[in-house]
């Protein structure tokens, strides 16, 4: 590859002619859109419908989402990158950025909701902290979900309903969005 030739200003400085992307760097650049479309019309249709995106593109993202083929869905997605060359893509960054760390909020509250159900099976001092971290709670409630679950432990498993571990589930989780 030959460096670009300088030209002479009118001062006499030379300085370099810019050079445009390599075809490498453009196509990178296409496909990344691609991944970003493939991102934005994942998107629940009241979100994506919601950003300040142009109409073509939202028809496109429309278009996409009726289309039942393999193929077609495949060109249709080359369109809607094509179309977001030309558009601030920061908001449909930020709108997946926002969905993603949702959905991992979700997980990561499913998992401490686990957790706590685990540890107040497991012993009574489990009960005591979480009516210290949660003091909202109802603490008879809590001990009877708790005992509940114990004694649904203690039997067979072929005999468990499994009940009053959803129900616990269910309460320490509903005392974590309080």
């Amino acid at each position: 590859m030959r460096a670009a030739p300088a030209l002479d200003d009118d001062d006499g400085a030379s300085s370099p002619v810019p050079e445009r992307p390599s075809k490498t760097r453009r196509k990178q650049a296409s496909h990344e859109l691609q991944d970003l479309g493939e991102a934005l019309v994942a998107l629940p249709e009241d979100r994506s419908d919601a950003l300040p995106l142009p109409e073509t593109l939202l028809d496109a993202v429309r278009a996409y989402r009726r289309t039942r083929t393999h193929e077609g869905k495949r060109r249709q997605m080359q369109y809607i990158g094509k179309l977001m060359r030309g558009i601030d893509t920061e908001p449909i960054r930020q709108a997946v950025t926002d969905m993603q760390l949702g959905r991992a909020k979700d997980s990561l509250a499913l998992h401490e909701a686990e957790r706590w159900r685990a540890e107040l099976i497991g012993g009574d001092d489990a009960i005591t902290k979480f009516i210290e971290r949660h003091p909202q709670a109802d603490a008879q409630r809590l001990r009877t979900l708790v005992r509940n679950a114990r004694k649904d432990a203690a039997v067979a498993p072929e005999q468990r309903s499994g009940r009053a571990y959803r129900e616990l589930f269910r309460f320490i989780r509903d005392q974590a969005d309080e």
